[in-house]
């Protein structure tokens, strides 16, 4: 990928809400540092906790741990019951510190600036601790392409331009999204060398190939309701599953490219893309591995997990 004044503009704009966040944090540190002074003598001396039973910290699943990672994303970091975060802490002995949200677009990731004071802040909590994260997560995307935008993505079935509409497309995944995803990690690496003199290992996924079959969350409805994918082929014609099948896994494609680009920019040597695609299972057991159209079932959680693990 050319290093096109659009990237650098986006890696710029990272660099400049990462250095805002840092000022309003510097601000709100000197305010936390000043409340600390204001404690009486005998609760600032008292540094050291007073160990805890044993019995607790069995309680607690134990004293160990594999490493402290920090998560900002969307659904598939903050899914109701299970999720990868949750499998990381329970499954393979992580500690995780997350600032994700379902339901995000990559674009309020990037532009509101919410997220990365947040995450400044857990960072800010480990360092107190003494604590380096091991690595940072980041998930997002789905939310951009999904829903009642996905329709756009597609000429009509009966269109002489029948199937995925290479204009828009482009307009979405290869500028809107590519340059959310820079602003993110520019942003990321900006605050992590400021606060630790280096950056830290980033991982990035661009999800897996999904069967748009119309299923919802629990059925459609609540908090995650969908569909996302079947109405907008059904709006335009395209009844097929197999046809809907082949056209998400090249828009998925087309997602992982993108992903893999950005990641290959020197800027982001410290950053790895985990490549979730086969992972899950399209063909007739395809509702073993997916719960709806977008989220994988405890047991695909399981198998993405272990390919999160396996990079970490």
């Amino acid at each position: 990928m050319a290093m096109d004044k659009n990237i650098r503009h986006a890696m710029k704009a990272g660099r400049q809400q990462a250095d805002e966040v840092l000022k309003f944090r510097a601000k709100e540190l000197q305010r936390r540092v000043n409340a600390v002074k204001r404690q009486p003598a005998a609760v600032r001396a008292a540094r050291i906790p007073a160990p805890i039973a044993p019995k607790l910290v069995r309680a607690a699943g134990g004293p160990g741990s594999a490493g402290v990672l920090v998560a900002e994303g969307d659904s598939w970091f903050d899914y109701p019951l299970n999720d990868i975060l949750r499998l990381l802490e329970d499954h393979h002995g992580y500690d995780v510190e997350s600032v994700a949200h379902k339901g995000d677009r990559v674009e309020d990731m990037a532009y509101g600036s919410g997220q990365f004071e947040e995450f400044a802040r857990r960072l800010e909590k480990l360092l107190r601790q003494n604590i380096v994260p091991k690595a940072i997560l980041l998930s997002g995307g789905g939310n951009d392409i999904a829903g009642e935008e996905f329709g756009m993505l597609i000429n009509h079935a009966l269109s002489p331009a029948a199937g995925l509409n290479e204009q828009v497309l482009s307009g979405v995944i290869d500028e809107r999204i590519k340059f959310a995803y820079v602003t993110i990690l520019s942003a990321i690496t900006r605050i992590c060398e400021q606060r630790l003199n280096g950056p830290i290992k980033i991982l990035t996924h661009g999800y897996d190939y999904p069967v748009p079959d119309g299923r919802g969350f629990l059925g459609g409805w609540w908090i995650l309701p969908g569909p996302w994918l079947e109405p907008g082929f059904r709006q335009k014609g395209y009844d097929d599953l197999a046809v809907r099948v082949n056209l998400a896994k090249r828009l998925i494609d087309r997602f992982n490219d993108m992903l893999k680009a950005v990641v290959a920019l020197p800027e982001f040597a410290h950053v790895k893309h985990i490549d979730l695609r086969t992972t899950l299972s399209t063909g007739s057991n395809y509702k073993r591995d997916w719960a709806n159209e977008l989220h994988p079932t405890f047991a695909g959680f399981k198998r993405v997990t272990e390919r999160f693990a396996a990079a970490i």
